[in-house]
């Protein structure tokens, strides 16, 4: 079983901003299904489209299946089978040898900044960079999934 194990942190937007970050890539992704036991999540974006099944959270891990899919066919999905979306750009930095991902969000969650990184164990040390603000991985409002039928700026 395939199994993601990542942190979830807010970033501190001034400091964040004064990082050299290259250029991000947008996507849009949208939920054919969000339940707490599992979602299933459509991805496009650089020309490239994903499917993504996810199963629950248990603390930062949880099953994860990604596959890439034809772009025009992620396209055709989203527009007819998600009910709801989420748009950002993504930037992807290495600090203290790890990769960080961190997504500037749009649309009804804009202003709203998070970074991930994806870690091998639950008690795998990281350095934190100092544009990182405070630890959200088990704040289930902060998940993908509820953004998109939650947005930021309703909060």
């Amino acid at each position: 079983m395939a199994i993601e194990i990542e942190r979830k942190f807010l970033v501190n937007k001034d400091k964040w901003n004064e990082q050299s970050k290259g250029k991000g890539v947008f996507y849009r992704q949208g939920y054919i299904l969000i339940e707490p036991a599992k979602t299933i999540r459509v991805r496009v974006g650089a020309g490239k489209g994903f499917i993504t099944i996810k199963g629950a959270s248990v603390g930062a891990s949880r099953p994860e299946y990604d596959y890439e899919i034809p772009a025009q066919d992620a396209i055709e999905m989203l527009d007819s089978f998600c009910a709801s979306h989420v748009s950002k750009t993504r930037f992807k930095l290495t600090y203290g040898g790890k990769l960080w991902e961190v997504d500037e969000f749009a649309g009804k969650n804009e202003g709203l900044i998070i970074a991930e990184i994806e870690l091998k164990d639950e008690l795998e040390a990281i350095d934190l960079p100092d544009w990182i603000d405070k630890e959200v991985t088990d704040q289930e409002k902060y998940y993908n999934s509820n953004l998109s039928i939650r947005p930021f700026n309703s909060w």
